[in-house]
C-alpha cells in the first residue's frame, strides 16, 4: 500500500468511510470518537479530518456539518483497503441457479445475470451484450419471409442467437438460400465475425475468375446481413428503481433526473462499458471518472464475461458512490464467472 497517510489518520479515514457508507449521512469528530476510535479524543480526530481535507480525502457539505470522503477517498479505499470476500453461499446458490439451469438458453443467462445482480444488491445492474463482431460463428439459417426479403439467424457457439431481416436485390428461393446457408457454414464455421469479414475480402479478391452465382450470393448476403453494418453494441439495465431509494437520490429530484436522462444515452454509455471491456476483468469507475456528468454522484464496477478466452461483454453494477465495494465486487466478479462457464459449456 502506497503510504500517503499516517496510521492514525488512516484508521480515521476507514472510519468515516463506514460510517458514510451504512448511513449516507456526513460524520464529525465526536461520532467517530465514541462509535469507532475511544481510545482517541474528539479533538484529535477533529484535528487529523482536518489534515484529510486538505489532503483530498474529506470535504464538508455544509460548514455546520460533519464530513463526508470523496472520490479520492473511495479511491484510495478500493485501491488499498478493499479486502474482497467470496459470496454468501445464499448470493452464489442464487447466482448458480439462475444461470446455471440447463433449461436456460445463452442469451437468456446473460440477460438473468443482470437481473440477478440487481435483486442480490438492491442496485441497479447493466451488461454489455455480446457485439456481432466479438462473437464465433457456429452457424447461419436463411428464412425466405417474402418476396425478396429474407431472416438472418446467426448462432454463435456460445450459444447467442441473433436474428436479422434484411432486403436483397433478388428474389432467391427457399432452396436456394439453403445452398447458400450450407456454403456459409461450411466456410465460415469457428470463425468470428472479424475474421469472416477478413477471409470474404481475401476470397472475393482471390476467385474473381471463378466468382460463381452462388458464391456471389452467399458473399453479398452475408455481407449485407453482418458485416456492412458494425453494430455498436448493445445493453440491458436492470433495477433502476433501486437506485432511487438510496437517500442521496431519494429526496433529490434533479439528481433523478439526471440519471435517468443519462440512462437513455446510449452511445456514451457504450462507450464508457467498452472502456470496461478493455480491461478484462474487473473495472471500477468512481464518481468524477466517469465522462457522464448526470452519473458523477455514482460508481460503476464491471467485470468482463467470455465464452472460452474470447471476452463477449461486461456485467456490472451501477450505485451509489458509497456502495458496499467489497460485497459488490465479489457479486460482481462471480456472476462474471458463472456467466462465463455457462456460456463455455453451452
Amino acid at each position: 500500500m502506497i503510504k500517503i497517510l499516517n496510521d492514525r489518520n488512516l484508521k480515521i479515514l476507514q472510519a468515516v468511510l463506514k460510517h458514510f457508507i451504512s448511513t449516507a449521512e456526513p460524520v464529525g469528530s465526536r461520532t467517530i470518537s465514541k462509535k469507532y476510535l475511544r481510545d482517541l479524543s474528539p479533538a484529535t480526530i477533529r484535528n487529523a479530518m482536518s489534515d484529510l481535507e486538505d489532503s483530498g480525502f474529506l470535504k464538508q457539505p455544509h460548514s455546520s456539518a460533519g464530513r463526508v470522503p470523496t472520490d479520492r477517498a473511495y479511491r484510495f479505499y478500493v485501491d488499498n483497503l478493499c479486502k474482497i470476500p467470496k459470496p454468501s453461499h445464499k448470493d452464489s446458490e442464487a447466482i448458480k441457479n439462475k444461470l446455471q439451469s440447463n433449461r436456460t438458453e445463452a442469451m437468456e443467462a446473460i440477460l438473468q445475470s443482470s437481473k440477478v445482480l440487481s435483486d442480490l444488491s438492491n442496485q441497479a445492474s447493466i451488461i454489455l451484450l455480446p457485439k456481432f463482431a466479438n462473437i464465433t460463428f457456429k452457424r447461419i439459417e436463411l428464412i425466405k419471409t417474402s418476396v425478396f426479403q429474407v431472416l438472418v439467424v446467426f448462432i454463435s457457439k456460445s450459444g447467442v442467437v441473433q436474428n436479422k431481416l434484411i432486403n436483397l436485390k433478388d428474389d432467391l428461393t427457399q432452396d436456394k438460400l439453403d445452398s447458400i446457408s450450407r456454403y456459409l457454414n461450411d466456410q465460415f464455421t469457428n470463425l468470428t465475425l472479424r475474421e469472416v469479414r477478413k477471409k470474404i475480402v481475401s476470397t472475393m479478391k482471390r476467385e474473381k475468375r471463378i466468382y460463381n452465382n452462388l458464391l456471389k450470393k452467399a458473399l453479398e448476403l452475408i455481407q449485407k446481413a453482418f458485416i456492412e453494418d458494425d453494430i455498436e453494441g448493445d445493453f440491458y439495465i436492470a433495477g433502476t428503481t433501486n437506485i432511487f431509494d438510496q437517500p442521496e437520490f431519494r429526496d433529490d429530484l434533479k439528481k433523478m433526473k439526471g440519471i435517468l436522462n443519462a440512462f437513455e444515452e446510449k452511445s456514451k454509455l457504450i462507450f464508457i462499458l467498452d472502456q470496461c471491456l478493455k480491461e478484462e476483468g474487473t473495472s471500477i469507475i468512481i464518481g468524477s471518472e466517469n465522462r457522464i456528468h448526470e452519473m458523477q454522484d455514482c460508481s460503476l464496477v464491471t467485470h468482463t464475461y467470455k465464452y472460452g478466452d474470447n471476452v463477449l461483454g461486461t456485467v456490472g453494477i451501477f450505485g451509489p458512490k458509497r456502495m458496499e465495494y467489497p460485497k459488490i465486487i465479489s457479486l460482481v466478479d462471480y456472476t462474471a464467472t458463472i456467466l462465463s462457464n455457462k456460456l463455455s459449456d453451452s
